[in-house]
């Protein structure tokens, strides 16, 4: 494949993840058309334009343009110390969580009315589990949700009937995140806990409740549901409802 077909394919596979191409369009401040151009392998951006496509997906250029039929590199080894650590970290029991698509949602600080819906993707991977959050879909401009305030990449791991989700937001904020649950005492399998969370005001402990989807939702019109939600609204599952308002997130 030449440059600009690698450009193409890797362009369009870091797009899926997100609500649309014109809310990538519009985040990184470039022309749709042109951007469309590089979806279509017609020619490839300056190295301005590179750079600044590279910052917003968290990728090296060399990713950008990589034939994205070969393997994926292996990372850099990690300082002895923090081999260490990331080893204490993922060692055994795995989380007793299967992989899949979970709505997660977070309590709002003085607003008892409201829900901030996330997707959790989980993926499991013999005995490491990892996940993927998108949070916030927060400007709503037509049937799109865009800017999303959090792209949370990280490790689940279980200790002591407890499952943390450790993260960090690969926006430009790069703040971490936790998440610590267990299944509800319940008949259904839902996850309820705590969470720490940056919001506008600061960081914050916030109730969480995760509820895995069954209904093969497809991964972008996942995404799209991530934004604010009330308590009323009728696509919200009755039990998450009902949890919330017991105050057993």
């Amino acid at each position: 494949m030449s440059i600009r077909e690698n450009l193409a394919a890797n362009l369009r596979r870091l797009c899926e993840n997100h609500a649309s191409v014109s809310a990538v369009c519009r985040e990184l401040g470039i022309n749709r058309t042109q951007f469309e151009r590089y979806l279509q392998g017609q020619t490839v951006p300056n190295k301005a334009t590179a750079k600044l496509i590279c910052d917003y997906f968290r990728i090296d250029e060399a990713e950008l343009y990589r034939d994205p039929g070969l393997p994926e590199p292996m990372a850099p080894g990690l300082p002895p110390i923090s081999e260490s650590l990331f080893k204490q970290m993922i060692r055994p029991p795995a989380p007793s969580i299967a992989g899949g698509t979970y709505f997660t949602y977070f309590s709002i600080p003085t607003r008892s009315d409201l829900l901030m819906r996330s997707v959790t993707f989980v993926r499991r991977d013999v005995e490491l589990v990892t996940f993927r959050r998108v949070t916030g879909w927060s400007e709503r401009r037509g049937s799109t949700w865009a800017r999303a305030r959090g792209n949370h990449y990280g490790v689940a791991i279980s200790r002591l009937n407890w499952i943390y989700f450790s993260g960090v937001n690969r926006r430009q904020t790069g703040e971490p995140s936790l998440i610590s649950v267990q299944w509800a005492p319940i008949s259904e399998p839902v996850l309820i806990g705590k969470a720490m969370l940056l919001t506008e005001a600061g960081p914050a402990f916030v109730s969480v409740i995760m509820r895995q989807d069954m209904s093969g939702i497809r991964p972008r019109h996942a995404i799209r549901m991530a934004h604010v939600v009330k308590l009323d609204d009728p696509g919200i599952d009755p039990l998450v409802v009902s949890l919330a308002r017991d105050g057993q997130g």
